[in-house]
């Protein structure tokens, strides 16, 4: 209990030192942010589409609210945890963090979300404009939905940022653990809804989307936002995005307790 003590009280610090490194390493921040933006090309091929037609229940508009609204989440969620834990495993400075007082996962985890306010400030005012500009009548959050797609945003970081931590933990035991990213990310793009809204899926695939945690990481957020979600299944769904993410957290957890007894630091 102690140590959550600890790590609370000098979480603050850590995440001004993150938006430090956010600042000092913008460059680096918008190139990521640059690569993140395929539901642009998406909203223009879906839109196109639903020119002459409604496609399912989505018209042009509804693609445009729907695509956006998949941006800003993902800017809001998005995790590259794999990539700086593979680097710090096989570079052994990850050594460096295991002499400080606070657990690692606590310092990353402030770093991830250090970077958030700059991500919003460089991409959001003009996604959110825009997306309350054409999502038509589907955009009419209350206190309550917008209440409630806050806490969906921190259910579905929770999730990327412990799944990225699960599988950065694989580096202790194999060369590379972004080999295993590239097939989580193939299915990502499939099961989140990021190239293409999940309900436009034939329905065995649909269903299958709706019980595994990708959808919960991006298109439940986007779908309570944009309206295309049953608000009397808003808790429910909220309850089980919330059930995914303490299970990935448990599972980093154990996956990071297992590799670090592992670690032995080379070089840096």
């Amino acid at each position: 209990m102690s140590g959550l003590a600890r790590a609370a009280r000098a979480f603050p610090t850590l995440l001004r030192v993150g938006v430090a490194a956010a600042l000092a390493y913008r460059a680096e921040m918008l190139i990521w942010m640059l690569t993140t933006t395929m539901p642009l090309v998406s909203l223009a091929l879906w839109s196109a589409v639903a020119a002459s037609a409604p496609v399912g229940r989505f018209e042009a508009r509804d693609f445009s609210a729907y695509f956006l609204a998949i941006l800003i989440v993902r800017q809001l969620t998005g995790s590259w945890l794999v990539w700086e834990m593979n680097m710090d495993i096989k570079s052994g400075a990850l050594s460096q963090r295991l002499l400080r007082p606070i657990h690692p996962l606590f310092s990353y985890a402030a770093e991830n979300l250090a970077a958030l306010p700059l991500r919003a400030a460089l991409c959001l005012p003009i996604a959110v404009i825009a997306l309350i500009a054409t999502s038509g009548e589907r955009f009419q959050p209350t206190a309550l939905e917008l209440g409630l797609w806050v806490v969906s945003l921190a259910g579905a970081w929770a999730i990327n940022f412990f799944t990225m931590a699960l599988i950065g933990s694989l580096a202790f035991v194999i060369d590379s653990s972004t080999a295993v990213f590239d097939v989580y990310l193939a299915a990502f793009m499939v099961f989140a809804g990021y190239l293409v809204p999940i309900e436009l899926f034939p329905s065995w695939l649909a269903d299958l989307a709706r019980v595994l945690p990708f959808r919960y990481s991006l298109a439940f957020p986007v779908e309570l936002i944009t309206g295309l979600l049953d608000p009397g299944r808003a808790l429910t769904e909220l309850a089980v995005q919330w059930a995914f993410a303490a299970a990935s957290a448990a599972a980093a957890l154990v996956a990071w307790r297992a590799g670090i007894r592992r670690f032995s630091a080379f070089g840096g």
